[in-house]
């Protein structure tokens, strides 16, 4: 039987004042996402502001996370670039290190493209990978990416690169999207985003999550993303964070039940959440998990 994907952190980055990451600080967390629930961690997604994120970095933070002891099989790469070849290349450097898997999401600077232009960049990327291709989750997030990863174009992929197009992550809070994903393709490890989602679609035949609550939340995210069990705290937490943008809303908890703010700073084009927003953050959280708070 094909182990399941389970639950992945969505993992955030890290910055000093003067926006260099904290690679000491970023294997530290990850350390923590995977004592607590997490099976693997995704270094380089959105949440981790993998496209403000250079190619040296990377392998710095790969680098990183091998020296505290993380293994490749606990690592997902995002990558989140519109150019053929540097997608390609920041893919390699990945797999080289030993990644469990690849996050893709779609070219996005050109808007309203067409599946066949979509099928033809992700085909010219792996393509361009050669035999190092394997493990793509391709990304379905319209909400930051302006694209829409079809259903068909799933079909055409993973009929075209059936050994390498593994999985999908469903970040688009569509959920008639999401259960023809899990109809449809059901076979592939379909990861849901929305944590609102979350528990109905493991119990439908997701196969886990990619999860930014799981930075804090990781036990009671899991308990959603594998077992199927509905938890309204985090669902409820999750509409409270999506009044504001999503990545420094994350990070402003991370910094709370840290007691660290170095995770509040963020890279331009980004900014800080305001004082009063959060402590606005801060507080609904402490309303439901106090006892979480370290």
């Amino acid at each position: 039987m094909v182990k399941k994907f389970g639950l992945s952190a969505a993992l955030t980055t890290p910055y000093d004042t003067a926006g260099n990451i904290l690679l000491s600080d970023i294997a530290d967390h990850a350390k923590f996402c995977l004592a607590n629930g997490c099976d693997s961690v995704t270094a380089f997604g959105t949440t981790g502001e993998g496209s403000s994120i250079g190619v040296r970095e990377r392998g710095e933070v790969l680098s990183a996370l091998a020296s505290a002891g993380i293994i490749g099989e606990q690592i997902v790469a995002g990558v989140l670039v519109d150019s053929i070849a540097d997608a390609a290349d920041q893919m390699a450097q990945a797999l080289d290190a030993g990644a469990r898997n690849i996050l893709l999401a779609p070219p996005s600077y050109f808007k309203n493209v067409s599946d066949d232009g979509l099928f033809n960049w992700f085909s010219a990327v792996i393509r361009q990978l050669g035999t190092k291709a394997r493990d793509v989750i391709v990304y379905n997030i319209p909400s930051v990416t302006m694209v829409k990863i079809s259903v068909e174009l799933i079909a055409r992929l993973r009929k075209a690169f059936p050994l390498v197009v593994t999985g999908v992550k469903d970040s688009g809070g569509d959920w008639t999207h999401t259960e023809r994903l899990l109809k449809e393709h059901g076979d592939l490890a379909i990861m849901i985003g929305d944590e609102r989602h979350l528990a109905q679609g493991t119990r439908l035949g997701g196969q886990g999550a990619i999860s930014g609550m799981a930075n804090l939340l990781g036990k009671e995210v899991r308990a959603m993303a594998v077992d199927g069990r509905e938890d309204s705290r985090v669902t409820d937490l999750v509409n409270i964070i999506l009044n504001y943008p999503v990545t420094p809303a994350v990070k402003v908890l991370v910094a709370h039940t840290t007691g660290n703010p170095i995770w509040l700073n963020v890279r331009p084009p980004l900014v800080t959440v305001a004082p009063e927003d959060r402590g606005r953050i801060s507080q609904a959280f402490d309303r439901t998990f106090a006892t979480k708070a370290a």
